[in-house]
């Protein structure tokens, strides 16, 4: 299957992007590269090859989380200096104070 300009143009301004024409030559050579590849690939004999491990409905099993404990899972009052109605404290930054 060989990719025209004028399919790259089209997929171009369905994603809003903007190719010169070489670039769009350059484009169209690739993908007709690529599905010139998945043709290849898809004359390929699978039979009695078995599927991937890993993928579909059955998935790899998790390993239980274990470490060190997190740090922030206690009173906020222990790590923070000061607090307002269950609210974190902070200095004002210069940036953002009145030149008077």
């Amino acid at each position: 299957m060989s990719i025209s300009l004028e399919d790259v143009h089209h997929i171009a301004a369905l994603a809003r992007l903007g190719l010169s024409d070489a670039r769009a030559a350059s484009v169209a050579t690739e993908l007709s590269t690529i599905l010139a590849h998945m043709e290849v690939l898809a004359t390929v004999d699978t039979d009695g090859v078995p599927e991937a491990t890993g993928t579909g409905v059955v998935e790899l099993p998790l390993r239980p989380d274990a470490g060190p404990p997190i740090s922030m899972m206690r009173p906020l009052g222990s790590f923070a200096p000061h607090m307002r109605d269950g609210l974190l404290l902070v200095p004002r930054l210069s940036s953002h104070e009145s030149a008077e």
